[in-house]
């Protein structure tokens, strides 16, 4: 059923039900007022006809007194007089010894009966039917009656017409029973015997009783005549037509008056309707016609000013949109075209800001040197103000630490701003956690040991060191009470146009922020993996491949300014021993030890790496052969003064190098680097925990093959036969004996390098 059928069925149930109701209770109305008005116009009309036959009576009574009181010679001429004046319609004059109606009678009167004028005599009344009223005088004489004088009056339908003009109702003769109107004991007979006796037509033999519309008079209402009462009944039926048609005519125009109104009510519905159908379809621009300005044009009215402001919000959205289309376009670039982390986080907060309409933002991620949140780049704000947050404390520092999301206004929800932080006044901050794990409570509460503490690391200060060997030698940092939850917060403020940052807001930076924690973990994951590429997983120096391009790269830079490179070859004696004694474990951490030592021992500028098993080389970039042996002894002193703990216990680990200077032990990177490798082989025959420098190209005096380990190849030297320790002292001596330059390696290698647990800077000619 549509709207405008179920209008129009209420108008009309409304219109019409009570039109019905209404003309049931008008008609029962109607007919009880006709009968209360027929009753009231009966009663009156009862009134003014015991009036008037009141009236009439009381005439006839003075026309028969006076023929009464006339000479009886001349009572029939007094008698006629009366008649002619129109007094009385007849005179009947009866004398003593008449009966029967005999006597005088003037012409015209009316044949009996005659109703008796006098109340009470109408207690006879029968059946039988009157044809005239009179009313009668006694003769006396004497003292006696003898005879009587009736004055009458004809009761005929001219009378009773006469008297219903008078009176404005119907007034009928009622049937009545036949009395002998002459005599004073009138005999009544059966009635059925008068009505056979009288000839007349005027006779009825059905009774007349009182109703609604109809009075019956008689000797009880003070009447001699038996009259009967009454008005014109009203037509039921024409009344009941009548409402019939009314409620059809009105019934009639509610269903036209209803189809108008509910036509002019729903079709700016319909219009309402299409309207809203075309939006649904995607037409923003369908607007509904406004005529007028009720209930319905006002709903018009909002219906325009909504799709109005719908259409301006999805092209706003279209807009931001597009945007935001293109800053993931510059995102995703950026993301496969480059493992900048700056450039990454400036990119992420670029869009992050554009999404959320932000006016200024930052990325902060926790130094792990300083325990501070740091920031790493910035929007908005002003570059030359460092951002450097404690965790837990301010808005940012608060974020980190409990991992949770906020946003709202500073003057409203807090908290108090560091003096750090960015002013604003409204913000949304949101954590990410990076793909690396967060530093251990172990690793926060470990303090590295001092690599030149010497003999007091002996009693348990280096214990932990021991334990657990330090890689990576950056410091760890301290936070004041556990661990943060977060490595970063990203930060926005101020929404440009609004007061405060919305749920959608937070949802889309939080988006960001998992899309900075997911770039951030892939270029660390693939900065470690570069690292892992050249660097050796155990000790943490740089591998054989990055030791090859580092020798070259370095020794060709060392050609080209003409600096000097120094090389040296390490490796730690009897090591096979301790992993046959101890074990591969115990073995894996004297070379991480090791390591850690050696980069205590050279500079920033320096570099190491492991060669392979327990061998390792060191280059040392500008540095001459005295700051090379420097460094050696160094090195030697490390590990000759300090024993490394094991878990079971200590072990007292040397090391032996080898020393060779670029380009006086060779005109290549790698043929340094052999010349530091034998080296290395002649401090090993000499009785290992020492260090020897290579033999320069062109001397004739080489080191007998004998001090050396055994060879492939024998030298011809080494077929002269002589001990290790003998070939050893003899290949130093020569080398002092030729060569001036390798006295004096002799006697820095005698004294030993310089002490100090950091080497100075080595320059030419120490």
């Amino acid at each position: 059923m549509t709207l405008r059928t179920r209008l129009t069925s209420a108008f009309l149930a409304t219109v019409l039900a009570p039109v019905v109701v209404g003309a049931l209770v008008a008609g029962g109305a109607l007919t009880s007022v006709a009968r209360d008005q027929a009753a009231q116009r009966l009663s009156v009309a009862a009134t003014a006809v015991r009036t008037s036959v009141t009236a009439l009576c009381g005439q006839l009574g003075a026309v028969a007194q006076a023929v009464a009181a006339a000479p009886a010679p001349d009572r029939a001429a007094v008698a006629q007089g009366y008649v002619a004046r129109g007094l009385a319609t007849g005179v009947h004059i009866e004398t003593g010894g008449e009966a029967d109606f005999a006597g005088i009678t003037t012409p015209g009167a009316p044949p009996p009966p005659w109703a008796d004028c006098p109340p009470g005599s109408a207690s006879d009344i029968g059946p039988a039917s009157y044809e005239g009223l009179a009313a009668r005088v006694d003769l006396v004489t004497g003292g006696q009656t003898v005879g009587s004088v009736y004055a009458a009056q004809t009761v005929d339908r001219a009378f009773l017409n006469r008297l219903s003009d008078a009176i404005g109702v119907d007034v009928e003769l009622r049937p009545g029973s036949f009395f002998h109107a002459f005599g004073d004991s009138p005999e009544v007979t059966d009635p059925a015997d008068d009505f056979e006796a009288l000839p007349r037509s005027q006779t009825t033999t059905a009774p007349v009783a009182s109703g609604p519309f109809n009075r019956v008079l008689g000797a009880g209402d003070g009447l001699p005549l038996p009259l009967t009462l009454s008005v014109p009944e009203p037509d039921a039926y024409a009344r009941y037509a009548m409402l019939a048609a009314i409620v059809l005519i009105t019934a009639a125009a509610a269903v036209l008056v209803a189809w108008w109104l509910a036509r002019t009510t729903t079709a700016p519905l319909a219009n309402l309707v299409t309207a809203v159908d075309r939006v649904a379809d995607g037409d923003l621009q369908a607007r509904v016609p406004v005529r007028g300005n009720d209930e319905i044009g006002q709903v018009a009215s909002a219906f325009n000013r909504m799709t109005g402001e719908l259409e301006s919000y999805v092209d706003a959205l279209t807009a931001s949109r597009d945007q935001l289309r293109g800053q993931l376009g510059v995102l995703g670039d950026t993301l496969s075209s480059t493992h900048d982390l700056h450039r990454i986080l400036q990119v992420i907060l670029q869009t992050a800001r554009h999404a959320a309409g932000a006016r200024a933002g930052v990325v902060l991620l926790i130094d792990p040197a300083t325990g501070l949140l740091t920031g790493q780049c910035a929007e908005g704000l002003d570059p030359a103000v460092p951002i450097r947050v404690p965790i837990g404390e301010g808005l940012l520092g608060s974020v980190a630490a409990t991992g949770v999301p906020v946003r709202g206004r500073t003057d409203r929800d807090g908290p108090v701003l560091l003096a750090a932080e960015p002013r604003c006044k409204s913000y949304v901050v949101v954590p990410f956690t990076l793909g690396g794990p967060l530093p251990s409570a172990a690793s926060v509460a470990i303090v590295a040991a001092d690599p030149a503490s010497g003999p007091a690391a002996d009693s348990g200060g280096s214990a932990g060191s021991a334990d657990l060997p330090q890689v990576d030698a950056r410091p760890v940092g301290l936070w004041p009470a556990g661990l943060p939850a977060a490595q970063g917060v990203l930060a926005v403020y101020d929404r440009v146009g609004r007061d405060e940052f919305d749920d959608g807001d937070l949802d889309t930076l939080r988006t960001f922020a998992g899309q900075a924690s997911v770039a951030v973990d892939n270029v660390r994951v693939h900065e470690e993996a570069q690292r892992l590429s050249v660097t050796d997983s155990l000790t943490g120096l740089l591998n054989y491949r990055s030791m090859l391009d580092c020798l070259r790269r370095e020794a060709d830079r060392a050609h080209r300014f003409g600096r000097r490179l120094c090389v040296l070859a390490l490796d730690l004696d009897r090591f096979k021993e301790i992993n046959d004694s101890y074990g591969h474990a115990a073995g894996d951490i004297v070379l991480a030890e090791f390591a850690r030592r050696v980069r205590a021992e050279i500079r920033e500028v320096d570099l190491a790496f492991r060669h392979g098993g327990e061998e390792f080389v060191v280059l040392l970039p500008e540095t001459d052969l005295a700051g090379g042996v420097a460094v050696a002894d160094r090195l030697c002193a490390s590990m000759r003064t300090q024993p490394v703990l094991l878990p079971r216990g200590r072990v007292d680990v040397t090391v032996s190098i080898g020393i060779a200077v670029f380009p006086e032990h060779g005109a290549t990177g790698s043929a340094v680097l052999q010349a530091a490798d034998d080296a290395l082989y002649a401090a090993k025959a000499a009785g290992r925990d020492r260090h020897r420098t290579a033999f320069s190209p062109g001397v004739a005096s080489v080191p007998p093959s004998s001090l050396l380990d055994p060879p492939t190849q024998p030298s011809p030297a080494a077929a002269g036969g002589g001990g290790a320790g003998s070939g050893g002292a003899a290949a130093g001596s020569s080398v002092a004996g030729d060569q001036g330059e390798s006295a004096t390696v002799t006697e820095l290698t005698t004294r030993g390098a310089s002490s100090g647990p950091h080497p100075p800077r080595q320059v030419n000619g120490r």
